[in-house]
């Protein structure tokens, strides 16, 4: 068992470390306090390939695997989840639904833009009515000669009101089955069809230089073509989709609790408090012990997801388990390291307080606490 990173994977960790200590960290507090969109590190990063790290070269990706792309969500989160979350949301919701269920014409046509970072994808689920219970949706897409008509509301949509979304791919229901219960597909509608509206953006706790807000779709029509995936498969092929995004925001809990640990470390060591640096006392080095191993555990845990998604295997109850452990810890260790950083910690310019912030949405995103419970417990009592 060989429980290094290849080197392959290594080599990206330390471009990706590289760039967000020199790109992302000047400019991370000024864009979490203006509220602004990261569009030029998008674009960076489109270009250095990370955009499509996951997906085939002949869409125009990076033909790299999920490890690859889960340790450079990680080491983004590191320095600021604004753009963790921009690359994570776009990655694993906006392009992949296209890229495991897609038709190859569909693939050539969106995937090329996406992967490059010259769009960007989002993917529309959660509804005012349905949140953790994501079948209890209301949009509707009705088909006549050969249109889709879409009428319905998303909320909490991230990357889809940008300069550079390009489409959402969202859930809606299309007709009734036999048993009487909703038929549920999935439907690609691009920014810019008459009908479709990203709303404002939302003012919220953290994630302040992301892209989050409700959707609207007014008599929205889109051609039959841009069907995703069998009809009345949608429901099936969006939870899918959320096992794998798991792990990606897994990756961002991960990231986000190792640079916690990384700012409560620097500061104790050069903080002298009663004839020196506070890093001296038993209470912070054990506080410093604990979050240091808990954050190689869960380290443990996400690649792991992420390898055994690469080798084909089941994973869902591994990115579930990780994606549990990696919200929680993430919490914890900014709670600690802004205890660590005492006063200053609640102080802006201080990145543990924009970590303090960003950390709570990471046991609520791409499935609560609560629910992933649910898959854990259902898989181990099975």
């Amino acid at each position: 068992m060989d429980l290094d990173l290849p080197e392959d994977v290594r080599e990206l960790q330390r471009t990706v470390r590289d760039f967000a200590v020199n790109e992302v960290a000047p400019v991370a507090e000024e864009l979490d306090r203006t509220k602004a969109f990261p569009y030029a590190l998008v674009a960076k990063m489109g270009e250095l390939g990370w955009m499509g790290i996951p997906f085939a070269e002949e869409h125009g990706g990076s033909g790299g695997t999920t490890l690859q792309y889960a340790v450079a969500v990680e080491e983004l989160t590191r320095i600021d989840s604004s753009v963790a979350i921009t690359m994570c949301a776009h990655t694993s919701l906006g392009v992949q639904p296209i890229n495991a269920f897609g038709t190859e014409e569909q693939k050539q046509r969106w995937m090329p833009d996406l992967c490059a970072g010259r769009k960007l994808g989002a993917f529309g689920l959660t509804e005012p009515g349905a949140g953790s219970d994501a079948a209890a949706l209301s949009t509707r897409a009705t088909l006549q000669d050969g249109t889709w008509t879409i009428d319905g509301t998303k909320q909490f949509i991230t990357n889809a009101g940008t300069d550079i979304s390009g489409h959402v791919a969202i859930t809606a229901i299309t007709g009734t089955r036999e048993d009487g219960r909703p038929e549920i597909s999935n439907l690609i509608v691009e920014n810019g069809t008459p009908g479709y509206e990203p709303g404002e953006p939302y003012r919220k706790m953290g994630w302040n230089a992301s892209d989050t807000r409700p959707l609207s779709f007014a008599g929205v029509q889109v051609p039959e073509d841009q069907l995703l995936g069998p009809r009345g498969q949608g429901f099936r092929q969006f939870m899918k989709i959320l096992d794998g995004g798991r792990i990606g925001v897994a990756a961002m809990g991960l990231g986000l609790a190792q640079g916690c640990l990384d700012e409560a470390a620097s500061y104790a060591k050069s903080r002298n408090a009663f004839g020196g640096p506070i890093a001296r006392f038993g209470q912070i080095q054990q506080k410093i012990a604990d979050m240091a191993t808990e954050i190689e555990a869960a380290r443990l845990l996400v690649y792991r997801a992420a390898a055994l998604k690469d080798a084909g295997r089941d994973f869902s109850l591994t990115a579930a388990q990780a994606k549990l452990k990696t919200g929680r810890l993430a919490v914890r260790a900014a709670e600690e390291a802004v205890q660590i950083h005492g006063g200053y910690g609640y102080m802006e310019e201080y990145p543990v307080c924009r970590h303090y912030r960003d950390a709570k949405i990471l046991t609520i995103g791409e499935g609560t606490d609560e629910v992933q419970q649910l898959v854990i417990s259902r898989a181990v009592l099975a």
